[in-house]
């Protein structure tokens, strides 16, 4: 524990944070900035002399409970939040759980990528975000709920809206070895993770193949590079398929684009003017 760097810290977070950000009044005779070390305390669930002497650097050494109170306290990022764990000698619990909360930034970035169809994909491949084209080639993910966005499921367990298994795609044994290694990985992650032991207990349940897949035990990472997928009125679309890494979040941005100039790219360009329409149906 360093008590000196600790203080420093807290008092310096402290200092940036106006009461109105934590909903609390301003009142009169204010003459520190940020909050009063009573409120702090308030907001973490302490007591004001104990926060007192973490400021003072002679404190003992805070539990977790006690750290995790003042990270939200004092509204800490995800690094700070680390940091001050690692300040008073007590290292972050891992995440219970996959994250499900995607950057407004990442969300940003796939709205501006028309001519790609662009998707968010959790540690347990849940689709948490996408743009219009990916709704397009793949499905309306927005017309399913969302434990029934899970491409695993869509791979191991049953059709898609339009009857077809993971929207026809060409490498779906691979994919869903694929699956089965990453959702090892994340097994070993999130241990404690209800919903990531409860999907894989429904995979088990519901498919030999993942069974066999599960027993290899095997963890290795090797995506298909390129794609086709049997879309239901324009038949077959081959795109790349590039996966960028946000490993803050445990999550991918996946990419898929079509080679320029080939019936592939024409079909995605049609696709991002009827949206998802069904096109199989007369006007």
């Amino acid at each position: 524990m360093d008590r000196q760097e600790l203080a420093a810290f807290l008092r310096s977070r402290r200092e940036r944070i106006t009461p109105a950000d934590v909903g609390l009044p301003a009142g009169p005779r204010r003459r520190t900035p940020g909050l009063r070390r009573e409120e702090v305390a308030q907001l973490a669930h302490i007591s004001p002399e104990y926060y007192a002497r973490l400021e003072q650097a002679r404190g003992p050494q805070p539990s977790r409970e006690v750290l995790t109170g003042l990270s939200r306290a004092l509204r800490l990022s995800d690094a700070e939040r680390d940091h001050v764990h690692h300040l008073a000698g007590t290292p972050p619990a891992p995440p219970r759980g996959p994250s499900r909360e995607v950057r407004q930034s990442i969300l940003d970035l796939i709205q501006r990528l028309p001519q790609a169809a662009a998707t968010v994909i959790s540690a347990t491949f849940e689709v948490l975000a996408w743009n219009d084209l990916a709704g397009a080639l793949l499905e309306d993910f927005s017309a399913v709920r969302p434990r029934e966005r899970n491409l695993a499921r869509r791979a191991f367990l049953g059709p898609d809206l339009n009857g077809q298994v993971l929207y026809g795609v060409s490498d779906r044994e691979s994919f869903a070895r694929h699956c089965a290694q990453r959702l090892r990985a994340a097994a070993a992650r999130y241990p404690q993770d209800p919903g990531v032991a409860s999907l894989i207990a429904e995979l088990a349940a519901g498919s030999e193949l993942f069974r066999q897949l599960w027993a290899s035990h095997d963890v290795s990472d090797q995506s298909m590079l390129r794609k086709t997928f049997r879309h239901p009125a324009l038949g077959s679309i081959t795109v790349n398929c590039d996966v960028l890494d946000i490993t803050d979040r445990d999550q991918r941005v996946v990419i898929y684009t079509a080679v320029p100039g080939s019936p592939d790219e024409q079909a995605l360009r049609l696709l991002a003017v009827v949206g998802t329409q069904r096109l199989d149906v007369a006007g």
